[in-house]
């Protein structure tokens, strides 16, 4: 059965770590580093379809920090402004 990443689904460490097929040392090692970004709710990680998607796709990765420079350019400029 194929599984296919949501980009709004949150996943648990355990549900990233088998649509990434990659140990459990791995996935805290990225957790740990922040190459996989999550929340903690209620002690456990959750990690949005987005963040897992990101981690695989370049493509995706880049938009994502387009849409964030240009999101931090914002700020900057507000803050300059005072």
């Amino acid at each position: 059965m194929p599984n296919e990443i949501k980009e709004n689904a949150v996943y648990t460490t355990n549900e990233a770590q088998n649509l990434l097929k990659i140990s459990e040392s791995t996935i805290k090692r990225l957790l740990k580093k922040g190459i996989l970004r999550a929340n903690k709710v209620g002690g456990q990680y959750r990690i949005l379809g987005k963040e897992i998607l990101r981690l695989i796709s370049p493509e995706l990765e880049k938009k994502s920090e387009k849409a964030y420079l240009t999101v931090k350019q914002k700020a900057v400029d507000v803050i300059n402004k005072w």
